[in-house]
């Protein structure tokens, strides 16, 4: 018997969620790994399967949980064997598949990857799919050109697990860093991170006229989208990217094409839950080599199951600072 964090949805529409007592058997009988979870994390998607917004689960009763690294207990493919370490991100596992609010996980062996050397089962969810995301984002902007000396780096929705997590990326390989924050009070945070320079979410937030503005930004890390997104298009110096990776500020996009066709600017969308697994080996061993683990330590938040259910709500109303680690067995 282990424990899980199982979110249900009553006959009105309401949901709710409660650590409950479950056997082996009720794991999903497709799955060919079996893992003793050690530490999961709470991210945007996590706070949306918990509240039920979003439309991310289809069924319940559910176990939420879109990242998880624990110990292999039985296997079925000849990749891994008992006692191997091994990380889980992405592949809709916590939104239509039991994910890592537990325990005890029954996946497939094709989402699985091998804990790096290097990285501790806590530091692995310190990291997460935030900062596999970031991790992606940031290679992304090198392969499109960017390189140290270019300019500073805008990171949007910056004190965020995504935000934090390429702060300290880009700043320990050298990028200059803005940060943009709607909270004030994180501006120490950041700096401590690596930023350089912090700017005020309404500076950046508003929609204008103006199709194309000063060329500020040598790179672009954007968390939120919406019409910070337009705006930072504009502001981008000549061929530069932005790597989008969220939606925080809503999913519309109020801009023109003319950044594009003028400046030669590139939107890079940034998947991390499909992502092929020759991508996600390159991206875990950069976070090995260029996340400055000290800095991580930094921002970690330290949860139990019994946490989640208020912390899904505080990440979807921008409350969550830094990365939120949950030990399930605690």
């Amino acid at each position: 018997m282990f424990n899980a964090l199982i979110v249900n949805k009553d006959d009105e529409g309401k949901v709710s969620a409660e650590i409950q007592e479950l056997g082996e058997t009720q794991l999903p009988s497709d799955g060919d790994v079996t893992v003793a979870v050690e530490y999961s994390t709470v991210n945007y998607k996590d706070g949306l399967c918990l509240t039920g917004n979003g439309g991310l689960v289809r069924n319940y009763p559910h176990i939420p949980g879109i990242d998880f690294v624990g110990t292999v207990e039985t296997s079925e493919d000849n990749r891994y064997k008992a006692g191997d370490k091994v990380v889980l991100t992405g592949w809709r596992v916590g939104e239509v598949w039991w994910g890592g609010y537990s325990q005890k996980a029954k996946v497939k062996a094709d989402w699985l990857v091998p804990l790096p050397n290097g990285i501790t089962p806590k530091q692995a969810m310190a990291v997460g799919t935030a900062g596999f995301t970031s991790m992606l984002s940031v290679m992304a902007l090198e392969d499109h050109g960017l390189k140290v000396g270019d300019g500073p780096v805008l990171v949007t929705g910056a004190a965020g697990g995504v935000g934090s997590v390429a702060t300290a990326i880009l700043a320990k390989l050298g990028h200059e860093v803005a940060g943009v924050t709607g909270r004030p009070e994180t501006a120490d945070y950041l700096k401590s991170l690596g930023a350089t320079q912090i700017v005020a979410r309404e500076e950046i937030n508003e929609t204008t006229k103006r199709p194309l503005e000063t060329e500020t930004w040598a790179g672009c890390v954007d968390a939120v989208g919406g019409a910070m997104l337009a705006r930072v298009l504009g502001q981008m110096k000549y061929g530069a990217s932005v790597a989008a990776v969220g939606l925080a500020g809503g999913a519309g996009l109020p801009a023109t094409v003319i950044p594009f066709l003028l400046r030669g600017v590139n939107l890079l969308g940034i998947d991390s839950v499909m992502r092929p697994y020759d991508d996600r080996l390159r991206a875990w061993e950069r976070i090995a080599k260029d996340l400055p683990m000290d800095k991580l330590e930094e921002m970690v938040v330290d949860a139990t199951l019994s946490d989640l259910p208020s912390l899904g709500g505080d990440i979807l109303a921008g409350k969550v600072k830094g990365r939120v680690v949950v030990d399930v067995n605690a």
